[in-house]
């Protein structure tokens, strides 16, 4: 069986996106930093929760910057309805890939995509690609098209 890595690469193949293999954990936001060497609130966290809609039960990615948190007021206000967080069960259910690795495109299926407005503020931003160890660099605005995720205020600093 393919590793998430591998499995981020194909999926995304032709973006001509260049993930990078480092040779300790980038599970943390401050890890991976530390790790490429930029600001920690470059590095996107793909975060998943769930859209509560009566007996349904959604998945929501919300691509946030490393410095913010997410909160769970903005997206219930972002999306009209009531927002928990995933357990890790539905996060690779929602995205195919486990916790720590969840990258924010390359799913097996679309999932709806909330993108922190403060990501915008950089150039270049780095995400997971499939793994805890495999990052790539890619530019915010592209993110959200690939994404096809929608620019919302979701998450407040710290």
């Amino acid at each position: 069986m393919a590793t998430g890595a591998e499995r981020f690469a194909a999926a995304t193949a032709e973006l001509g996106l260049s993930p990078v293999r480092m040779p300790d954990s980038t599970h943390t936001a401050p890890a991976a930093a530390a790790a490429v060497g930029c600001e920690v609130g470059a590095i996107v966290k793909s975060l998943v929760f769930v859209v509560l809609d009566g007996d349904e039960r959604t998945p929501l990615l919300a691509l946030v910057a490393g410095d913010r948190r997410a909160d769970l007021e903005l997206l219930a206000d972002a999306v009209g309805l009531p927002v928990e967080k995933a357990d890790a069960t539905t996060v690779k259910a929602a995205t195919g890939y486990s916790i720590g690795g969840v990258p924010p495109i390359g799913h097996p299926s679309p999932v709806r995509t909330l993108v922190d407005d403060s990501l915008l503020r950089f150039d270049e931003v780095w995400s997971a690609a499939g793994d805890a160890q495999s990052v790539f660099p890619a530019d915010p605005e592209r993110l959200v098209e690939w994404s096809g995720g929608r620019v919302a205020r979701i998450a407040t600093p710290g």
